[in-house]
C-alpha cells in the first residue's frame, strides 16, 4: 500500500478518519506505525497529501489527515479488451489502474467463452475492490469508467466510432504488417484481443471501423503480458 486511500466515510470529523478495516491491519501489522507516523494520503476521487498518526491499538487507527495536491496526470489511453477469463481480468484492471487509464471496455469475441460473462469477479463491488487496489499501488485517487459490451458487432459499428473519436486506434495482431508505433501523441484506444487471438472477420470489421491492426513481433503473448507492454511503448512514462 503505496497510498493510504480514503473515503468520505472514513472521517469522524474534518480532517480526522478512524480506521478499523484492512487499512488500520496495515499500519498496525505491516507498517507497525506507531504515534507521529506520516504516511502518503488520499481522498478518493479528491486530492493527495498526507496521513499523521495519533492513536493506534490492535482495535482501530486515528489518522490527522492534509490533502493539498492533485493526483498523478491520468493516461490518455482507453483500453479495451475482449473479455479475459477472471483470473486475467483481475490482473488487466490493476495493470492498467496502475498504468493511468481511465477508461475500460470489455467485449464479446468470438474466442471469449460465454462462461465468463456470468463470473463473480464482474461484479461491482468486486471491480471497486480491484480499482482501490490499483489506486493504492500507484498513489492515485481517481477511479476509472468499466463498461462492457456483450455483443461484438454492435460494440465495433456503434459504440467504438465514438470511442475513438479524436484519436489513434490500434488493436494488437501477430499477424499485423506494421509494428506498434512508439510514444504516440495524445488519446488513443489500445484494442486487445481473446487468448486465442482474433479472428480474420474480427480484424476486417475493426479495420473498417477506423482501428489500425499492429504487431509486437511473431510471439504471441498472455493478455495480462500484452497490455503492459503494449501500454508502456503506446505511452513512455516519461511522456504521461
Amino acid at each position: 500500500m503505496n497510498l493510504l486511500l480514503l473515503t468520505e466515510g472514513d472521517f469522524t470529523a474534518p480532517g480526522k478518519v478512524r480506521l478499523t478495516d484492512r487499512r488500520h491491519e496495515q499500519l498496525y501489522k505491516i507498517l507497525k506505525a506507531q504515534p507521529g507516523k506520516v504516511c502518503k494520503a488520499g481522498i478518493f476521487n479528491g486530492k493527495v497529501g498526507s496521513a499523521a498518526v495519533e492513536e493506534i491499538c490492535r482495535e482501530y487507527s486515528v489518522l490527522s489527515v492534509q490533502t493539498e495536491n492533485p493526483p498523478p496526470p491520468p493516461s490518455d489511453v482507453i483500453l479495451t479488451a475482449a473479455l479475459p477469463r477472471p483470473q486475467t481480468f483481475d490482473k488487466v484492471i490493476r495493470c492498467g489502474v496502475e498504468m493511468g487509464v481511465k477508461e475500460f471496455h470489455f467485449f464479446m469475441s468470438r474466442k471469449v467463452e460465454k462462461s465468463y460473462w456470468q463470473s463473480p469477479v464482474l461484479e461491482k463491488s468486486h471491480i471497486d475492490h480491484e480499482i482501490m487496489l490499483g489506486l493504492e499501488q500507484c498513489g492515485d485517487t481517481i477511479p476509472p469508467r468499466v463498461h462492457f459490451h456483450r455483443l461484438f458487432k454492435p460494440f465495433v459499428e456503434d459504440a467504438l466510432p465514438e470511442i475513438i473519436c479524436g484519436g489513434a486506434a490500434y488493436v494488437g495482431h501477430p499477424a499485423a504488417p506494421a509494428p506498434l508505433p512508439t510514444a504516440v501523441p495524445g488519446k488513443v484506444t489500445l484494442i486487445i484481443g481473446p487468448e486465442g487471438g482474433f479472428t480474420d472477420y474480427e480484424v476486417e470489421l475493426l479495420a473498417a471501423n477506423g482501428v489500425t491492426p499492429v504487431t509486437l513481433g511473431s510471439r504471441t503473448l498472455r493478455t495480462e503480458h500484452a497490455v503492459p507492454a503494449l501500454l508502456a511503448i503506446l505511452k513512455p512514462p516519461s511522456l504521461r
